[in-house]
């Protein structure tokens, strides 16, 4: 019988091995968020997706935020979507903070935007991420511009030193690119899986943030927490970035700059934030003044006139960071771009 044990072939090995993960996988539950602001055809795009998957989500909640008075004749024909109408548009922070307590007993939370659109594996593939990889707390999916998927929309979100922030990758072509996977500072959370108990220990999403950036800002407390985020290139989805808030709208521009202050802020641990101001400073001056010829420099006074008003509130949040803080600063500084 040992005999026979120690003879057996590689791929059989192997299958022995997957089972019990398999197994740990399909036990486990995972609900899945989208945060919708009058999404349209893209949503049902999105739910088609979702309906496609070979490991399907124990729960698929919808946060309407367009307010609508009637449940959508698009809801009336899935009746395992689980709609939520805070009545008011919540943004996307706090409406994902809100579906929450609809999530049930789920251990996982994964995260859609409602213009992304995911391969049927894409789940199954984000869950086999996370028993492969426990020491990560957020796991990030490999994005592509459309369907043609010639180009990538991101594969993570990057975080400079100066604090500005940027989705790593976006626009490269995706022909043989980016193919393994390896560390991001954060996942992009368009399309994205996390622990529901990391997420809730840290407080989920800065509701503040309202949009833009708050899934870095998250990224940097995992990160602060001792967990690493991993890019899964196998979770593919194609997503239309800024379909509904507008590719480099005002309204885009003043959120992600008044945001990335914030971000900088509250979660910068003290000896960095001390090193690293003046060049998160001359960062602000610079954007400026690319903005200016574009006429769209009074968007951006804005955004740092609230991002100033609101410092007082976001430095009073560095404690509690600061109190879960478990990496040390050369690891988070890695984690960094520094070009």
């Amino acid at each position: 019988m040992i005999a026979k044990d120690r003879a057996r072939t590689a791929p059989e090995a192997a299958l022995v091995v997957a089972q019990p993960a398999q197994a740990r996988i399909a036990a486990e539950r995972v609900a899945v968020i989208i945060v919708d602001y009058h999404a349209g055809d893209l949503l049902t795009a999105c739910l088609d997706g979702l309906a496609r998957q070979t490991r399907a989500p124990e729960r698929v909640i919808v946060v309407d935020n367009g307010g609508a008075q009637d449940v959508p004749y698009e809801f009336k024909r899935r009746p395992k979507v689980e709609l939520v109408q805070p009545g008011r548009n919540t943004g996307f922070a706090e409406g994902n903070n809100l579906a929450l307590a609809y999530a049930g007993d789920s251990e996982w939370i994964a995260l859609l935007n409602p213009d992304a659109v995911p391969d049927p594996d894409w789940l199954e593939q984000l869950l086999a991420a996370a028993h492969k990889y426990p020491e990560s707390g957020a796991f990030g999916s490999r994005m592509y511009t459309d369907a043609s998927r010639t180009h990538l929309d991101g594969s993570g979100d990057v975080l400079h030193i100066s604090g500005l922030v940027w989705r790593r990758d976006h626009g490269h072509a995706a022909s043989g690119w980016r193919l393994k996977s390896d560390e991001v500072f954060s996942p992009c959370a368009a399309a994205a899986l996390y622990r529901r108990d990391l997420f809730e220990r840290l407080g989920g999403f800065d509701e503040e943030f309202f949009c833009y950036t708050e899934d870095v800002d998250l990224g940097f407390r995992i990160r602060l927490a001792g967990y690493v985020c991993r890019y899964v290139p196998e979770a593919q989805a194609v997503h239309q970035g800024s379909a509904l808030t507008g590719v480099r709208s005002d309204f885009a521009l003043y959120h992600g700059h008044r945001n990335i202050f914030w971000l900088f802020i509250k979660n910068m641990p003290l000896p960095l934030l001390v090193v690293l101001l003046p060049v998160h400073l001359l960062m602000h001056l610079v954007v400026l003044l690319r903005y200016l010829p574009d006429g769209r420099g009074a968007v951006l006074l804005e955004a740092k006139r609230d991002a100033l008003a609101g410092l007082g509130r976001n430095w009073a949040k560095r404690r509690a960071i600061a109190d879960q803080r478990r990496v040390g600063l050369l690891r988070l500084l890695r984690a960094m771009s520094l070009w």
